[in-house]
């Protein structure tokens, strides 16, 4: 397979850039959209009254048994839980609910194809630099964690596994995802265009990290990032090189730092993503085989870069 080289210590970091002007409003309480993904239990967005902070993606048909919740937190850390909503929506469908951070505001239409805006671009000499910030985080790693109590006291509980639980997110919402992997409550992490900053501060970002906490992971973790030309790289292949203690997979694909989350079922992103989370959190044996063996899945997707440590050579 071929093997990410570890990147060299760069300074910068990233995120969306600040709105400059209102958020959208909340929607009303209700399904957003029509049941989509490709998993056997199509999957619909939801808005709740007794949950104005968090967007809820959730089989529209319940399948038998509890399933595993699978906590997400948005690109730019912002409060719209519909950003990644095709992908969040994909991963729902192969029976997960999905508890996003932000109230459902704003869903754009999916796209047939990445924008060239989208792909490979040059990064400015010196690494990533770090625009100004001009307002805080909308979201918070607390209140993604606090969506595993929250759900225990709603109708949803009856089709929750609450004790199986895994916390994903874009750049941003990466680190909110990384934070909130040293919970114990947690059985996995996947960090999209993400890492932890290697500047001494914490850039953009109002989470509050350094590589240090990475040794707090007591769980595997994947890396899912854009290529070089993706913003987060350097980061988090650093992040890669640092973890010794935990099973890590980084896989990556030149896509640059919006990943695919803008396709249909939020793309090859989508299907990477709910592949490891039916190995982690479902034990699914066909789903391990994407990411490890010696003639693994994605080690021979040409599309992809991967590398993996502290796996066994056999799922």
């Amino acid at each position: 397979m071929g093997l990410i080289p570890l990147a060299p210590v760069a300074t910068g970091a990233w995120a969306q850039p600040p709105a400059t002007k209102a958020p959208p409003p909340v929607m009303a309480p209700g399904v957003i959209g029509a049941p989509a993904g490709s998993g056997a239990y199509p999957a619909v967005a939801e808005a709740r009254a007794d949950a104005r902070g968090y967007t809820i993606y959730r089989p529209a048909n319940w399948p038998a048994g509890k399933l595993p919740l699978v906590l997400w937190g948005n690109g730019g850390c912002r409060d719209n839980g519909l950003s990644a909503s095709y992908f969040l929506r994909e991963v729902a469908s192969h029976g997960y609910v999905v508890i996003a951070n932000g109230a459902a505001r704003e869903e754009r239409p999916a796209l047939a194809q990445l924008p060239a805006a989208n792909g490979p671009t040059p990064l400015p000499p010196g690494g990533p630099v770090a625009p100004p910030r001009g307002t805080p985080d909308e979201t918070s790693v607390d209140q993604l964690l606090a969506a595993i109590d929250w759900v225990k006291g709603t109708d949803l509980a009856s089709h929750v596994d609450p004790a199986n639980v895994a916390v994903m997110g874009h750049s941003c919402g990466g680190l909110q995802a990384i934070a909130a992997g040293a919970d114990p409550r947690i059985k996995t992490v996947v960090a999209l265009n993400s890492g932890v900053y290697i500047r001494a501060d914490t850039g953009l970002s109002g989470v509050h990290l350094v590589k240090d906490d990475l040794k707090k992971l007591h769980t595997p973790i994947a890396y899912v990032l854009g290529g070089p030309q993706d913003i987060a790289y350097p980061n988090g292949t650093d992040d890669v090189s640092r973890i010794a203690h935990v099973p890590v997979f980084l896989a990556s694909m030149p896509v640059g730092h919006g990943g695919t989350f803008a396709l249909a079922n939020g793309g090859a992103w989508g299907q990477v993503a709910t592949a490891w989370l039916d190995w982690q959190l479902k034990g699914n044996a066909s789903a391990a085989r994407q990411f490890v063996g010696r003639d693994c899945g994605l080690c021979k997707d040409q599309r992809w870069t991967v590398s993996a440590k502290n796996f066994p050579e056999k799922p």
